[in-house]
């Protein structure tokens, strides 16, 4: 089991690495957009391509950040009936989430997928509107994105299963941290004290 969850370990830490990078694909997806609307209204200039690169920027931040998102548990849960059941039960249930359904659905999209994205690397596929891009980046972001999915859907599996033996605590457990609002809140109240200390 500790092979297992040095495995897991190294997939929370690559899932945790693609998702602090992947936020700058929203930030460059709205940068784009902003400069495309302006250049559209002053130049009366457009292209097809600044579109579908917003979009292409956007799916591959849906899809590569899939896996963080699993890691920090904010994918929807209905909680309905499960909160009311103890935590071992909860955890079954995730097992059996990630057994049945998370591992055949991802396993499934990369049996399509792969084929797929390799068909548009190869044909050079284009965009059909004018101006636009080529197809194969943003093909191969569906079997990135569920491939590191994958990963993270079996490093959970293996915690679940860890905590089910005692052999660590619960993986479910949120870890109480400032939110970037709370830590700017803080930053702006400790500049305004030492300011006022100072005049």
């Amino acid at each position: 089991m500790n092979g297992l969850l040095k495995f897991s370990k190294g997939v929370d830490w690559l899932n945790t690495q693609v998702g602090k990078y992947v936020i700058w694909l929203i930030l460059a997806s709205t940068v784009i957009s902003g400069v495309n609307a302006v250049v559209r209204k002053a130049f009366d200039m457009s292209s097809n391509a600044y579109l579908e690169v917003q979009w292409y920027l956007f799916a591959a931040a849906f899809l590569l950040a899939a896996g963080y998102t699993l890691l920090n548990g904010e994918h929807v849960k209905i909680d309905v009936i499960s909160g009311k059941l103890s935590k071992r039960a909860q955890i079954w249930i995730d097992v059996f989430g990630f057994v049945v359904f998370l591992t055949p659905v991802c396993l499934a999209i990369l049996w399509y997928g792969i084929p797929f994205f390799l068909k548009g690397l190869y044909s050079g596929e284009m965009s059909s509107n004018a101006g636009g891009l080529i197809r194969w980046p943003v093909y191969l972001m569906m079997p990135v994105g569920f491939a590191l999915l994958l990963l993270q859907g079996l490093s959970e599996l293996i915690k679940r299963v860890a905590f089910l033996k005692g052999l660590i605590d619960d993986p479910t457990a949120k870890k109480i941290e400032k939110t970037a609002e709370e830590e700017l809140a803080e930053a702006i109240r400790n500049l305004a004290q030492s300011k006022a200390k100072a005049g």
